[in-house]
């Protein structure tokens, strides 16, 4: 049986030393041509001396910290050629050239559905990734996990967490899920800034093929043996254009 994710969100994550979050507004950004002028705002914008927050209504939000600025991007839905967060991600880099910037993750959240069973996924996290054994019988419901795994990659590490969740339906229902937040992490290995924005922009151009990775390790590694009532979903980064139309 062919499994794939809902691939929900793709993120990242710049470590940064003394980072100003109160550069991060609307106007900066459309001034500086890091995003277009006709993008609207999803909501108010929040700004103080420790955070700020822009996000958009075509689902793209920037967040800015003192030590770090976070890119999200939804892209449910979306094939690769129309996600645009890692090209934001650069142009505000470049825009601000001197910030040190130290390392970057690069991000991608994804979830399965179980609509049969309310406690499928608990039941998928305790029973197919876990070993059975006394430690799971302790207390008067069953064990609930969250797995945190690290892998070593050629290129970087690659952190996976894998959890249990649920949707909200409209209907006030829930849908039980599993969600698979990845990290790819990166260290930018640079002491000029023209080398520090090169690294930058070398790490975030791997977005792509670290997808491709990390579809491919839930894919085949965790989610061939998930039980038959999960939801399947076509995967949005192998479909072309007219597919999801």
């Amino acid at each position: 049986m062919s499994q794939s994710l809902i691939t929900q969100e793709l993120g990242i994550i710049i470590a940064a030393k003394n980072h100003n979050p109160t550069l991060l507004n609307s106007d900066f950004l459309k001034y500086s041509g890091i995003v277009p002028a006709e993008w609207e705002l999803a909501r108010q914008p929040i700004s103080t001396q420790n955070v700020s927050q822009v996000a958009f209504t075509n689902g793209v939000m920037i967040v800015a910290e003192p030590t770090r600025v976070i890119f999200i991007e939804a892209i449910e839905g979306k094939v690769a050629t129309e996600i645009i967060v890692a090209d934001i991600a650069k142009k505000y880099v470049q825009t601000l050239p001197n910030v040190e910037y130290e390392a970057v993750g690069l991000n991608p959240r994804s979830y399965i559905t179980f609509d049969r069973q309310q406690d499928a996924a608990s039941q998928y996290l305790a029973k197919t990734l876990l070993s059975p054994g006394p430690w799971q019988e302790v207390g008067t419901a069953p064990v609930r996990a969250t797995l945190n795994l690290v892998y070593t990659m050629d290129r970087c590490p690659f952190y996976l967490t894998v959890s249990e969740a649920a949707l909200r339906n409209p209907d006030e229902t829930s849908t039980p899920i599993v969600l698979f937040n990845g990290s790819f992490s990166y260290e930018v290995k640079s002491v000029t800034a023209p080398e520090r924005l090169g690294n930058l922009h070398q790490i975030i151009d791997n977005w792509q093929a670290d997808l491709a990775a990390y579809q491919e390790i839930i894919n085949t590694k965790f989610l061939a043996k998930v039980p038959d009532n999960t939801t399947l979903v076509p995967n949005v980064f192998t479909m072309t254009a007219s597919a999801v139309a």
